[in-house]
């Protein structure tokens, strides 16, 4: 039977992460974003917020933890339904997480908040950060991304660029390629080579959502571009072949949906 866990989810198999348990520090029934892009498995923002506050407590989180059965967990990893850095006690849930679980802590952002300082110092609190890059001026990240009012696109750049210099774990730039950016491309890597990522993922959207997904081939092109112009950086994609784990999830399919999980 399936528990009921309402602030964790999974473990799911992840192209980027592997066996990946997901932890949700918003746990709302809508999603709670300053972005609202294109591609979102969630559907549209009904309400933009830029304010960082505490949703879920840590004892909920922590209490939920502990009821987990034995499992092969690559990452934790805190995403959900919305930007994981609004919570303003991420900070504290990795450090508590990390006094009773052995597995590796990743933290999926979408880089708005990477431009203020705590957030930084929270986010390098994991052993690995996948920060969301689709854009290449301010132009496209209101086409792509419909960002919240006082998002811009410099202290995206920036604020990745500066949690770059410091940061002593992984750090992934994830660029969600489209027709609505797939001409770009030699922008997305000149910022690549400029914040110094350890990995681009060039994705393309694979979930049900509005937007069509570029095929294999275009997207392996895409791919080829990167390999070629962003020395020691892994480059790798969506489509990429790689070994399927089999992953027993503990969440009933509700709340894998509410997620985007499942359809």
């Amino acid at each position: 039977m399936k528990a009921k866990f309402k602030y964790i989810y999974g473990p799911v198999p992840s192209w980027r992460l592997g066996s990946s348990l997901g932890v949700d520090l918003l746990s709302q029934k809508e999603k709670i974003c300053n972005f609202d892009c294109l591609y979102c498995q969630l559907g549209q923002i009904k309400e933009y917020t830029l304010e960082r506050k505490n949703y879920v407590s840590i004892k909920e989180v922590m209490e939920e933890l502990a009821e987990l059965p034995e499992a092969n967990i690559d990452y934790i990893t805190f995403s959900g339904r919305g930007e994981p850095t609004l919570a303003e006690n991420l900070g504290e849930v990795i450090r508590a997480v990390k006094l009773i679980r052995k597995e590796r802590i990743a933290v999926l952002t979408n880089s708005s908040l990477m431009g203020i300082d705590e957030v930084r110092k929270e986010l390098a609190l994991a052993d690995f950060v996948v920060a969301k890059l689709d854009a290449c001026s301010f132009e496209s990240l209101q086409e792509i991304n419909k960002p919240a009012k006082g998002v811009e696109f410099e202290n995206i750049v920036e604020g990745i660029k500066v949690f770059r210099k410091n940061y002593k774990g992984k750090l992934a730039l994830q660029m969600m390629f489209m027709d609505n950016n797939k001409n770009y491309v030699n922008k997305l890597i000149y910022l690549a080579n400029y914040i110094k990522p350890d990995e681009v993922q060039v994705n393309t959207p694979l979930r049900a959502c509005g937007i069509k997904a570029l095929t294999k081939e275009e997207i392996l092109k895409v791919k080829n571009s990167f390999i070629a112009s962003c020395q020691g950086v892994k480059v790798v994609s969506a489509y990429d072949e790689r070994e399927i784990k089999s992953i027993v999830s503990f969440s009933d399919k509700d709340t894998l949906k509410r997620r985007g999980k499942v359809k």
